[in-house]
């Protein structure tokens, strides 16, 4: 850890400034290529799903928009709780975007391919792959896991900094599966209209939509976890790897929640059928929530401990490293920081930049990135140390609101 060149992280932060020229992000020009990619492959993307919906919307006359806007009634749940759980150390939108967009559109494409293909060729030698429990138990749950986590595989080992551990991994997969179902819920309903109209529509909106609407999202986030755990160890080939227990514990899932549905699905007993299925959709719910909630947890604790070897080398005070690695010190970072014209968007800054240092600091220590990612880290200290220095210059100014606002009587002061 290089020791800071500035001024002690306890003297006044305008004194701190490095003296010498703003250090150029070394990986400037990659993330403009990264950037490119993704939009041109999110526009793609895009106007398949845009005619995915056309074609919905004018299936059936009158109905074809209300089947199109019942999908995405949990699509819109997912999406939000996902942005909320992402806060911490949100991804950037264009590749959040490219993960929905390739769960509605490329992974339904690959797996429609790859399941004609498996038909065929399991025919071929004699077996029947049509049925529900070939089809629906085990080579649904192959395909499609399959065909939804290679993007997973794909932004870990183009994006790294993007994926940096298994909360990454879980925002990511959630929003594949979240994409997955919305397209499947359009087809499913669609039929389920064809077949029973009203009836048969809003029966199949209650059981897919309202009572199991996080399934594929639960299934796909096996793998984001797994590749996210092993994304903090250093080695390229470890994440590719590690995808393989995540995506068989997706594929176990999603076996599982099709077998029981096949089998309760002949049961005479039509509330026992609700009960099980109900019971079974809870149970993956909460994982998948509870998951979220400790994963989130420990990226808040993880940050903690990467920012204190900062303070330790006084780039920043250890009361800094609370008030950026808590939920709490954040809350009143900014709040103190509203006071001031300009302030508050230089204290949001410093909370962006210090979450993508422990992010740093973590790949250094893992040994991911060589000398580049030293050379990131580097510039990302000089970065925080200019924004520390704009917060001050903005706190000087006259308060923005009320009288005798000071930084030394601030809820903020104590910490820093």
């Amino acid at each position: 850890m290089q020791q800071h060149s500035g001024g002690p992280a306890q003297a006044s932060w305008a004194a701190q400034a490095a003296q010498r020229l703003p250090r150029q992000d070394p990986t400037a020009g990659a993330d403009i290529a990264r950037i490119i990619v993704a939009s041109i492959v999110g526009a793609v993307l895009a106007l398949g799903l845009l005619v995915i919906v056309v074609i919905a919307a004018l299936s059936f006359e009158g109905v074809g928009a209300l089947i199109v806007g019942l999908s995405a009634i949990p699509l819109a749940f997912i999406i939000l709780m996902v942005m909320w759980f992402d806060r911490w150390k949100p991804q950037p939108k264009l590749l959040l975007l490219v993960c929905l967009l390739w769960g509605a559109v490329a992974s339904v494409i690959m797996t429609l391919i790859a399941s004609l293909l498996g038909i065929v060729a399991l025919a071929v030698v004699g077996i029947d792959a049509t049925g529900d429990v070939i089809g629906a138990v085990i080579m649904a749950p192959v395909t499609e896991e399959i065909t939804k986590g290679i993007l997973l595989v794909v932004i870990v080992l183009t994006a790294r900094r993007h994926f940096e551990g298994p909360l990454d991994g879980w925002v990511y997969g959630s929003l594949i599966g979240a994409g997955f179902a919305f397209t499947e819920n359009l087809l499913y309903l669609s039929a389920a209209y064809a077949e029973a109209a009203e009836v048969g529509l809003w029966m199949t909106f209650v059981m897919r939509c309202l009572l199991s609407p996080l399934l594929h999202s639960a299934f796909v986030a096996c793998a984001g976890v797994s590749i996210g755990l092993a994304a903090r160890r250093g080695a390229w080939w470890l994440t590719v790897v590690m995808w393989i227990p995540g995506l068989i514990a997706g594929m176990f899932l999603h076996g599982l929640w099709n077998g029981v549905a096949t089998l309760t699905a002949g049961l005479e007993n039509a509330i026992l059928t609700f009960v099980i299925v109900i019971a079974l959709s809870g149970l993956i719910a909460v994982g998948w929530f509870a998951v979220g909630l400790v994963l989130r947890f420990n990226e808040s604790k993880h940050t903690r401990q990467s920012l204190g070897d900062y303070a330790n080398a006084g780039w920043m005070t250890h009361a800094e490293v609370d008030m950026l690695g808590t939920w709490k010190g954040r809350r009143a970072g900014k709040s103190w920081a509203s006071q001031f014209p300009g302030a508050k968007d230089q204290i949001k800054k410093m909370i962006r930049t210090a979450a993508d240092l422990a992010a740093t600091r973590t790949r250094v220590l893992a040994g991911v990135g060589g000398s580049t990612e030293r050379e990131v880290e580097l510039y990302l200290l000089e970065r925080f140390t200019r924004e520390r220095a704009g917060l001050m210059a903005a706190a000087s100014r006259r308060p923005a609101y009320g009288s005798g606002a000071s930084f030394g009587s601030s809820p903020v002061a104590g910490r820093m």
